[in-house]
């Protein structure tokens, strides 16, 4: 299926979500996390979601991250396809962008070559890991930064499509995608 075809499909399924299922999800994706080898890593590069367009509850995450004592980056929209990532202190004053995005005002900036893993939003993905996004680019801009082992890992409400038909050589695919039922990992043919 097209990217521009599963963006609409997911956003219409997304904002069919109640609440109460979407926070459901949010906490059996979390838990699912703690399956996957990442936990020795040091530095986790977190989106927080867009509440509007119900996006996964990534606070569950945060929560464990916060608790096994992990470094937690969060990104900043700083130009028109550009993330800055400032490491969170509990001095961290967040505020919500004009895309909705909550993100930090201000801190201490973490270069993208430090960072172990990195939680990815999406709206949909393959069985391949490949994603679809909202088509602005900032994640695979960021990714292309990152080291090429970091560990690249999906959230998402719903289950993997078939294929997505109009993959573009510079979109990166995922390690990992968790759903609230399933555990998809994948490898580089």
């Amino acid at each position: 299926m097209l990217k521009k075809d599963l963006r609409l499909n997911y956003l219409k399924r997304r904002k069919e979500l109640s609440e109460d299922a979407l926070s459901t999800y949010s906490i059996k994706i979390a838990n699912h996390l703690l399956k996957i080898p990442i936990w020795d890593a040091k530095y986790f590069h977190l989106f927080l979601p867009i509440t509007s367009k119900k996006e996964v509850d990534t606070s569950f995450i945060l929560s464990i991250l916060q608790g096994k004592d992990k470094n937690v980056i969060l990104p900043k929209i700083t130009s028109k396809n550009t993330l800055e990532n400032i490491l969170l202190t509990d001095n961290t004053l967040l505020k919500i962008n004009s895309w909705g995005v909550p993100e930090p005002v201000e801190g201490i900036e973490v270069n993208e070559l430090k960072i172990d893993v990195v939680f990815l939003p999406l709206l949909a993905f393959d069985i391949k890991g490949n994603r679809v996004g909202y088509g602005k680019g900032f994640y695979d801009i960021f990714l292309n930064k990152c080291r090429p082992n970091v560990i690249k890992i999906g959230v998402s409400a719903f289950a993997a499509e078939e294929e997505i038909t109009d993959v573009h050589q510079n979109d990166i695919a995922l390690n990992y995608c968790v759903t609230p039922e399933k555990i998809y990992t994948f490898t580089k043919d």
